[in-house]
């Protein structure tokens, strides 16, 4: 079995060192314009964090947060028709009813103030109208009846669903046209259909809404119920492959799937230096195909490996390739033969250990008012994006970002930075680096890295990149497939 096999230390030389006798000579000025144009870089990135709008970050805010607010508001109609159990299984899941119905309510007001669109203002006061705010609602009726159009109609269409006012300020049989008009179709129109056909004492009508509800409701109840299936059958046997890990735990190299050893051999100065420049030409590589903004999906699919080709390249001339073993070997990229078990094991493991903190940080945060912002996660591409748009996507999230955000926040940072420092320091740092490149509020953010701590964890115990890539390509695909089977 090869080991990337390193000396005593950055100065210490042994009759073993196979890598990096002589350390390679950088020029002090490429070094320091490389560190401005990293510090000036990442300070632009958090310039546009805080700056951008978050509702920029979707072309079509409106019509996204109207299709993800009615898939919840369909779920939590359905559930209403299940048996009790069933509601406690989904409240003790994720939350209840009435805490996302708040949180709607707190983004569409969001998007009230950001957006022109009338339909923005209706739907919101439908939501704040079936979570009991009718006052609130009826002073936003009367404002309405004085304004321009289309909002008097949107104000006759309230009063007569929500307070039983005449149907002939509309015309009879004219409110199913007024509804149907009012509203795209989905949730929003058939709630406040089926509260005009209840004033209207319209039968038929009342009956194909309620019908046009339920149907929609168990889909999205049958479909929430696979998912959930789906992550409790995951912790279920993520759990038994870290049992049989713990009770083999004796055992020579049971955890070891390849032959990286940690801290690494490269110098952590050299390490640093590379990951500096590096880290500054890829930088300068992403910013310009965010500035370039183009539509080809080739372009947009090379974007990622073409900003982390630099720091590889440098990584694997000055670090890895220098007279000792080469850049597969030093980060375990190749699993030892039979390690396909262990590797196996420690995946299901770690991903049953992400599902159970997700699920804990989501309690953590329901009583504290804390949540994740609907645009970090929300994927137009994924959603309503054709077969190719998919595909570019699902390459870009499972297999580009596991594979690159390995190799460079575990595979080189945090290896560097165990050169100085033990292992909860390095993997901290490391962890928060990669957790701020990806820019989420502050929910999204200890999620973030205590993913990074998980995987430098795994990457430190196994000896290989592997299964730290194995369980991040799974989580992200798990991800996107439960974005797309819940509102594709």
């Amino acid at each position: 079995m090869v080991y990337c096999r390193r000396g005593k230390g950055d100065s210490g030389k042994t009759g073993e060192e196979t890598v990096q006798d002589s350390e390679p000579r950088f020029s002090p000025f490429v070094t320091k314009l490389a560190s401005f144009v990293l510090l000036a870089g990442m300070l632009l990135l958090a310039w546009l964090q805080v700056t951008v709008p978050k509702l920029d970050r979707v072309t079509q805010p409106e019509q996204a947060l109207a299709l993800l607010v009615g898939r919840e508001m369909d779920l939590d109609a359905a559930l209403t028709r299940e048996p009790e159990w069933a509601r406690t299984f989904f409240e003790w899941l994720s939350s209840d009813g009435e805490s996302e119905r708040k949180l709607a309510i707190t983004w569409y007001e969001e998007v009230a103030v950001y957006s022109r669109r009338p339909t923005v203002q209706l739907e919101l006061a439908i939501l704040e109208a079936e979570d009991g705010r009718l006052e609130q609602v009826r002073r936003k009726v009367e404002a309405w009846t004085a304004g321009p159009d289309p909002f008097p109609s949107f104000a006759r269409l309230l009063t007569v669903g929500y307070w039983g006012g005449r149907q002939d300020q509309i015309g009879g049989e004219a409110l199913q046209a007024a509804s149907a008009e009012a509203l795209p179709a989905g949730w929003f129109t058939d709630r406040l259909a089926g509260r005009l056909a209840a004033s209207s004492g319209d039968r038929a009508w009342s009956t194909a809404v309620d019908e046009a509800l339920v149907e929609r409701g168990k889909r999205i109840l049958q479909r929430s119920y696979g998912l959930a299936l789906v992550q409790l059958g995951g912790i279920f046997v993520g759990a038994v492959a870290a049992l049989l890990l713990l009770l083999r735990r004796q055992e020579e190299n049971v955890w070891r799937v390849g032959g990286a050893q940690i801290p690494p051999p490269w110098k952590g100065r050299v390490g640093m230096l590379v990951l500096v420049r590096g880290g500054a030409v890829g930088l300068v590589v992403m910013l310009a195909f965010l500035l370039l903004e183009s539509e080809n999906l080739l372009v947009r699919v090379l974007s990622i490996p073409l900003s982390n080709l630099p720091l590889l390249l440098l990584a694997h001339r000055y670090l890895m390739n220098r007279g000792g073993p080469g850049f597969v070997e030093c980060l375990g990229l190749r699993a030892w033969p039979g390690a396909w078990k262990p590797l196996g094991l420690v995946v299901l493991a770690a991903l049953a250990v992400g599902f159970l903190v997700e699920w804990g940080l989501g309690k953590v945060a329901e009583p504290l008012d804390l949540s994740s912002h609907w645009t970090e996660w929300f994927d137009e591409d994924l959603i309503w994006g054709g077969a190719a748009v998919v595909t570019v996507s699902l390459v870009e999230y499972v297999l580009f970002a596991p594979l690159f955000e390995e190799l460079v926040f575990r595979g080189l940072l945090f290896a560097t930075l165990r050169r100085r420092f033990g292992f909860g320091l390095s993997a901290t740092l490391s962890a928060a680096i990669f957790a701020l490149a990806h820019g989420y509020g502050l929910l999204g953010f200890v999620s973030v890295i205590f993913s990074g701590l998980l995987w430098a964890w795994v990457y430190e115990k196994t000896g290989s990149l592997l299964p730290g890539m194995a369980a991040h390509a799974l989580n992200n695909l798990m991800v996107c497939l439960t974005e797309m089977w819940l509102l594709r």
